[in-house]
């Protein structure tokens, strides 16, 4: 019985899924891989998943999963879930995927339409931040 109110308790306060190891829904459940391979950004299937770095990514396809498996760095966004614009502030914000820029074959995220224009007015600066801020993103 105890065991059973703990659960309901747990339920209750959106602790659920955290108590039992839950994996955190990737880019709001975009397809990495299309990015890069329809230069777009296209919902992900709930059937078609595979996990990374605590994360839980959705494929638009079978090969988009197979693309991904082997080497997930080269298509998963540079800051998991989070705009890479606010990290170069040290900030935290999560990113919109319908918000996005491929530099040297890396997806960078953003959390306005802004984002991308921002983040190019200067490149190296911006990414050098945003990288010195990755730390914010590992503490989640």
């Amino acid at each position: 019985m105890k065991r059973v109110f703990f659960l309901i308790l747990l339920a209750a306060c959106g602790l659920f899924g955290s108590a039992f190891g839950a994996v955190e829904l990737a880019i709001k459940g975009y397809d990495p891989v299309a990015y890069f391979t329809m230069g777009r950004p296209v919902r992900g299937l709930p059937g078609i998943e595979y996990e990374h770095a605590k994360l839980r990514y959705r494929f638009a396809s079978n090969e988009h999963r197979e693309l991904f498996r082997p080497d997930p760095e080269r298509y998963a966004p540079q800051f998991g879930n989070y705009c890479a614009m606010a990290l170069t502030r040290g900030e935290l914000t999560e990113a919109e995927p319908e918000y996005w820029l491929i530099v040297d074959g890396k997806l960078y995220l953003f959390g306005k339409s802004v984002g991308p224009d921002l983040f190019r007015k200067d490149l190296a600066g911006n990414i050098r931040r945003a990288n010195e801020n990755r730390w914010l993103t590992e503490k989640r």
